[in-house]
């Protein structure tokens, strides 16, 4: 992700909401991955860590899924700077529903 003033809070940095929908975009396709035909999923909690102030540059989201059960999974998802430094660390865990 490209970032810009354009994302900025009032204090003239990336704003934090902005790196929460990155990380939940990335764990939520990771996990998207893993679905069988007839399941869908909901996101029942994320927690996000901001480590390192942005204000520009490009952002990299890592995601990993840490585990996956019956009717639960687990997401890690590590943001990463142009300089390969973590900016911000951040989890998920969805519920499998079936249709």
């Amino acid at each position: 992700m490209d970032i810009d003033e354009k994302y900025y809070n009032p204090m003239g940095i990336l704003h934090g909401g902005v790196m929460c929908d990155l990380a939940d975009a990335a764990m939520g396709t990771s996990f998207f991955t893993t679905l069988q035909e007839n399941e869908s999923y909901k996101t029942v909690d994320l927690r996000i860590s901001f480590l390192q102030p942005v204000k520009e540059g490009k952002l990299q989201a890592l995601a990993k899924i840490v585990k996956r059960g019956k009717r639960l999974g687990y997401m890690e998802c590590e943001i990463l700077n142009e300089e390969g430094e973590l900016v911000a660390k951040a989890s998920s865990t969805c519920i499998i529903l079936n249709y």
